[in-house]
């Protein structure tokens, strides 16, 4: 899941207080009639002895200034307070008994005070939502029902343990804020719009004539699966894209061939944000930078060492993060072992399974599995009798592509000025891009289909929304993974994750533990770009004061730094990567029309296998003083024996 850290979604970060107002208190007789308006946004909820903010405002008062009280009377926390200005007051801690905390004013004006009071629970108590949704769906592969019950256990605890209010605040605190999210409806219409782009190409005949097409080329499951990889490895510039496009294309190629809708799966969800992660041209490429280029910053205010802050102040942001591509382990091992995976045609746990039940006619997808698309009676069948022309599924895909990089580039260049190609693509805003893309797409299919009198527009439009109609449960699990999200933020899941995890290390095993810190904090929250978001101001400066950039002023050293920076990268995609919660993961089961929990039930093994080789010969090998390209041979050797001890043979045919 991608989420950018802006100003207007601080609440879904953690960042800065949640957006939920603390009950102000009623002024008191006392107080002049004229006394200072003061506002306070506290969290929805105070994990015991976790860092939680307070945002302050005031409209009215000079030299106003602010203090928060515990219930006992103990300052915490004080300082002045701008008057029309939001003042964030961090690093807050509540014990036992502390709550309510009394926030007071005092300007010239006069004085106004509110109390700050919200449930306080344990902080393991904020791990329970994700957890219990995850197995549940993992146990009962129920995955609607299990997302609802997280949800509505994230409002239980919010509305102070009430179950009935916790069942409205699963709607109006939860899903309805996803929905309204710009970013996410930016891509439930994508999806839609790319659906129905494939209902049109359907209809014409646009994807008989593809398969037709690439038949004499992709005569065996082991080709097909290499075309798809090969098109998940060229569409880098976003993952969102690549997942929809490379699953929709070629889901009915791999369905002749009878290759599992698991493998397809595998194959769409391992090669989007792995690619895209160390692409120097993407959609990701500026978040990842500015995140960078803030932890460089918060290191070089903390270290003492005036040459060594100099060169962190000053160091390229971009240079570094070109110089951390070759740790990036974990993204880099997992397009490596798709690409084994496909050319050793051996498979290991449920996918074997998988595979050996779509090779030998029992189906490419489980009986009675809940597909993400209904692809079964869809309406979508191309009618009797028409050409199977592959360029009227070609071309309408070709523009989506083509669009997006124009869409990526001008929005960018607009945003960002005359500047370089990746800091053009890292300035533009994604999300009008792949909606730019998916509605060209739309309206060339239509056209295609209608000037050469293959469909009539009205039966044209009628493929369109049968398109969309397919992705119904697909858009129905999205949502409330993104509110299962949502549950994660408010109750502080991250911070508490950050906090346990946290403590006195040697340098050389920062990296290994960043990476198991930041596939831990993804997993349960379903977001890579929210962990790196949280990880990476902590982290490099965490690193640096452990002496693990030393050398980096003269450019003799700094691998540690380098290596920690790639390890939170790497371990958010993994996290993410695995989620079942997580909208990338979702939209692969949607795109490749596999039951979702069964797409995360037969990947996780081979994510798991991975994770382990990147942590193992990665990074506390090159922590230790092992070459990376060392490292990616040992790495490669032990996936070769795995899949050739673990792994077993899978039929070529029935």
């Amino acid at each position: 899941m991608r989420i950018r850290p802006d100003a207007s979604r601080r609440a879904r970060l953690g960042f800065a207080a949640l957006a939920l107002a603390a009950p102000a208190q009623l002024p008191s007789p006392a107080l002049a009639q004229d006394a200072p308006h003061l506002s306070v946004e506290g969290p929805a909820v105070v994990l015991t002895n976790v860092s939680f903010s307070l945002t302050l405002r005031t409209e009215d008062g000079e030299n106003a200034r602010y203090s928060v009280r515990s219930a006992g009377g103990r300052e915490l926390a004080s300082g002045e307070l701008p008057i029309r200005t939001e003042t964030s007051v961090d690093g807050l801690r509540a014990g036992r008994g502390d709550l309510p905390f009394t926030v007071r004013i005092d300007s010239d004006q006069g004085s106004a005070s509110e109390t700050v009071a919200a449930p306080q629970f344990p902080g393991w108590i904020s791990l329970l939502p994700p957890l219990i949704a995850i197995a549940l769906a993992l146990i009962f592969r129920h995955v609607v029902v299990s997302l609802f019950f997280g949800i509505w256990l994230g409002g239980f605890f919010i509305a102070g343990l009430d179950p009935l209010a916790g069942l409205g605040r699963s709607v109006d605190t939860f899903i309805v804020p996803s929905l309204a999210d710009a970013d996410n409806a930016s891509i439930l219409i994508f999806s839609a719009l790319l659906s129905a782009m494939v209902g049109v190409i359907s209809r014409s005949g646009g994807t008989r004539g593809i398969v037709e097409a690439v038949r004499p080329l992709a005569t065996t499951p082991r080709r097909a699966q290499l075309a798809t990889f090969f098109a998940g490895v060229g569409i880098f510039f976003d993952d969102y894209a690549n997942t929809l496009i490379v699953g929709n294309t070629f889901r009915p190629i791999t369905d002749k061939l009878k290759v599992s809708r698991e493998k397809l799966a595998y194959v769409v969800d391992s090669t989007a944000a792995p690619v895209v992660t160390i692409a120097f041209v993407s959609t990701w490429v500026g978040f990842e930078i500015s995140l960078i280029r803030d932890g460089l910053r918060i290191a070089a205010e903390q270290t003492p060492d005036p040459a060594l802050a100099s060169a962190l102040a000053t160091a390229s942001p971009f240079t570094v993060f070109l110089s951390s591509i070759p740790f990036l382990f974990y993204p880099i091992l997992a397009l490596l072992m798709v690409a084994l995976v496909i050319v050793t045609q051996r498979d290991f746990g449920p996918m074997h399974g998988a595979e050996v039940r779509a090779r030998t006619g029992g189906g490419v997808f489980r009986p009675g599995s809940q597909l993400m698309v209904n692809s079964e009676e869809t309406g979508l069948d191309a009618p009797e009798g028409i050409p199977l022309r592959w360029y009227n599924a070609a071309i309408p895909v070709f523009t989506v592509v083509v669009v997006v990089l124009l869409g990526l580039y001008f929005d960018g260049r607009s945003a960002a000025g005359p500047a370089s190609l990746w800091d053009t693509f890292g300035a533009a805003d994604p999300f009008k891009a792949i909606l730019w893309g998916s509605l060209a797409g739309c309206l060339v299919a239509i056209a295609l289909a209608t000037t050469q009198r293959i469909l009539s527009l009205s039966q044209a439009l009628d493929g369109w929304l049968a398109g969309i109609r397919a992705m119904t449960m697909g858009f129905v699990i999205l949502t409330l993974a993104w509110s299962l999200g949502e549950v994660t933020s408010q109750l502080a899941t991250a911070q508490y994750l950050t906090q346990i995890l946290d403590g006195n290390l040697a340098p050389e095993l920062v990296p290994v533990l960043t990476f198991a810190t930041a596939a831990v904090v993804s997993f349960c929250t379903g977001t890579s770009w929210a962990t790196m978001s949280i990880l990476l101001p902590l982290v490099v400066p965490l690193i640096v004061a452990l002496g693990g950039a030393s050398g980096f002023e003269t450019g003799a050293g700094g691998e540690l730094l380098v290596s920690s920076i790639s390890a939170v990268l790497a371990g958010s995609i993994f996290g993410d990567h695995c989620s079942p919660i997580s909208d990338t993961t979702v939209l692969s089961s949607m795109a490749s029309a596999c039951d979702h929990m069964d797409h995360v039930r037969t990947q996780l093994p081979y994510a798991l296998i991975v994770a382990v080789v990147a942590m193992l010969f990665g990074h506390i090998g090159t922590s230790y003083g092992l070459p990376p390209w060392v490292a990616y041979v040992l790495g490669v050797g032990v996936l070769l024996a795995a899949m050739r001890f673990v792994g077993r043979p899978v039929p070529a045919r029935a």
